[in-house]
Order: structure tokens, then C-alpha cells, then sequence
């Protein structure tokens, strides 16, 4: 059978299975952390927003497309993509960037096969970004699953 995203309701920062894992969320380019899945990270571990912050302030590579991979536990990565431009709608465009979705889905995929990992998110872009699922489930479907990569979409009850 083809390799096909799994949906599961439940917590993203509470990823199931074994092994290495990987949680993708969607960040914006202004530096702002504070609404959103950001919270539940937040809840849980200091460090993503922590080093997020101090990427921003730094500005090397701080870029639409851009990755920073923050480790939380032994076998657990957080990954900060920097996929929406600013946090509100300009002339009805939401700040959703699905280039930049892309962008960072690819190199994603490249840590994840790395590193043997699985990849688990809630339903990035989709929310505060004001993206389609709809266009983010292809990215996901072009960018990971059909790299044979494990991918879990985790919807809240």
C-alpha cells in the first residue's frame, strides 16, 4: 500500500510511536511567538521558543523556507519552519507562505531521513497562518510522505 499521511486525534506534543520523532510547526518571520500550537510547545519545553527567539534577534539564516531544528528530548526534535510572512492578512492574503512551507518541508525530510526519524505535527498553516489544508496536505504528500517518510497529523478532540 502506498505511504499515506496518518491522522489520529490527540496532542502533537505528544507524539506516538518509536524511535526518533520530529514535530514540524509553522512559524512567522517577525519574530513573533505567542498564539497558536506555539503555546502548547511553550507549555511543555522552554527551548523551541527560547532559541526560536534568539534566531530572530541573531538573523543569520532567519529567512521564509528556513528550519531550525531544536532537540527537547533524547529522541525528540522540534521543527521551527519559518512559513508565514508576518501574522495578519494583507490585501485578503493570509500570511500563510506555501512556498516556504515547501521550502522547509524539504529539508525536514532530509533531518528526518538522517536522522531515521517519523514526523508528527498538528494542521500546520492551516490555522493562524490562514492557509488551505487542502494545499498544505499536497506539500506534505510531495515533500514527505512520498519520500517514504512517516507523517502524523494530530487533530485535538
Amino acid at each position: 500500500m502506498k505511504n499515506a499521511i496518518k491522522y489520529q486525534i490527540g496532542d502533537a506534543t505528544e507524539p506516538t510511536g518509536k524511535g526518533i520523532k520530529i514535530i514540524v510547526h509553522i512559524c512567522n518571520d517577525i519574530g513573533a511567538w505567542g498564539k497558536g500550537f506555539v503555546m502548547a510547545l511553550s507549555g511543555k519545553w522552554s527551548k523551541p521558543e527560547t532559541e526560536y527567539r534568539k534566531w530572530f534577534k541573531d538573523g543569520k539564516g532567519f529567512e521564509l523556507g528556513a528550519v531550525q531544528f531544536v532537540q527537547v528530548e533524547n529522541d525528540l526534535f522540534v521543527a521551527n519552519i519559518i512559513g508565514q510572512r508576518g501574522i495578519i492578512s494583507i490585501d485578503s492574503r493570509p500570511p500563510i507562505r506555501y512556498e516556504a512551507v515547501e521550502t522547509g518541508l524539504a529539508k525536514v525530510a532530509e533531518k528526518a531521513i538522517e536522522l531515521g526519524a517519523s514526523i508528527h505535527m498538528p494542521r500546520i498553516g492551516s490555522g493562524l497562518a490562514g492557509g488551505k489544508w487542502e494545499e498544505i496536505e499536497k506539500i506534505i504528500n510531495n515533500t514527505l510522505v512520498n519520500r517514504g517518510l512517516s507523517v502524523t497529523v494530530y487533530d485535538l478532540e
